[in-house]
């Protein structure tokens, strides 16, 4: 949870690729939103796709 209690959420293989939520839930569904609109953009431009970095990194503050 970031300062305002919002749940962020990032692709580490994807630089820039992040998103919030209320719920982590809804951080992880925003972010997946989020991952699909840059490989998107990725394809549209022909820019090749990072490959996927498998991990979660829960912080508690």
């Amino acid at each position: 949870q970031d300062e305002d209690s919002f749940f962020v959420a990032e692709c580490p293989s994807l630089p820039g690729c992040i998103s919030q939520g209320k719920t982590r839930e809804e951080a992880i569904a925003n972010v997946q939103d989020a991952i699909k609109g840059y490989i998107k953009s990725l394809k549209k431009h022909d820019e090749p796709i990072p490959p996927p970095i498998e991990e979660e990194i829960l912080e508690v503050a």
